[in-house]
C-alpha cells in the first residue's frame, strides 16, 4: 500500500501534464465521476460536511487497523474533490491521517484556483476525515 506522500506526489505528477487551469478543472471533474460510491443509506444528513457549498456526504469505515472512506456531491468539481481526497487517505492507518501533510493541494495549484467557498468545503472534508480518524483510532487503538 502507498503512503500518503506517495499518493501524493502521484497526484502533483498527473497536475503537471495539463498546462492551465481549465484543463485541471476538466481532470478534476473525471476524477469525481470514479469516486468510491457511497451507499445510499449513508447519504443522510449526519454525514453532511457542514462549511461546503454544495451537499458532501462522507462516510468512515475502520476494517483491520485502516480508514476506509467513500463519499458523494451533488457538485462535479466537490466529486472530483473528494475523489481526491479518498485517494489518498482511504486504506491509511489514522494516525497517518491525523498527521498527513497535504502539500500536494499547494503543489497542484489547487488551493489558489477554488472559490472561497469550495476552498472551506475543502479544509471541511479533510478536517471530517481527520476527525474520523482521531475517533477510530481513540476508539480501537487506545
Amino acid at each position: 500500500m502507498k503512503s500518503i506522500e506517495e499518493k501524493g506526489q502521484e497526484i502533483i505528477a498527473e497536475f503537471s501534464l495539463f498546462p492551465d487551469w481549465l484543463d485541471k478543472y476538466n481532470y478534476l471533474i473525471e476524477m469525481g465521476k470514479d469516486i468510491p460510491a457511497i451507499d445510499p443509506k449513508f447519504k443522510v444528513k449526519s454525514n453532511l460536511i457542514t462549511g461546503c457549498q454544495s451537499n458532501v456526504w462522507l462516510n468512515a469505515e475502520y476494517k483491520n487497523g485502516l480508514v476506509w472512506f467513500t463519499a458523494d456531491s451533488d457538485a462535479v468539481i466537490t466529486k472530483g474533490i473528494a475523489h481526491l481526497l479518498i485517494r489518498v487517505f482511504s486504506g491509511q492507518k489514522p494516525d497517518e491521517i491525523i498527521n498527513a501533510d497535504l502539500h500536494f493541494i499547494e503543489e497542484i495549484g489547487l488551493n489558489e484556483h477554488l472559490s472561497p467557498t469550495r476552498s472551506n468545503g475543502l479544509v471541511s472534508m479533510i478536517k471530517q476525515m481527520k476527525m474520523y480518524a482521531l475517533a477510530f483510532k481513540t476508539k480501537y487503538e487506545s
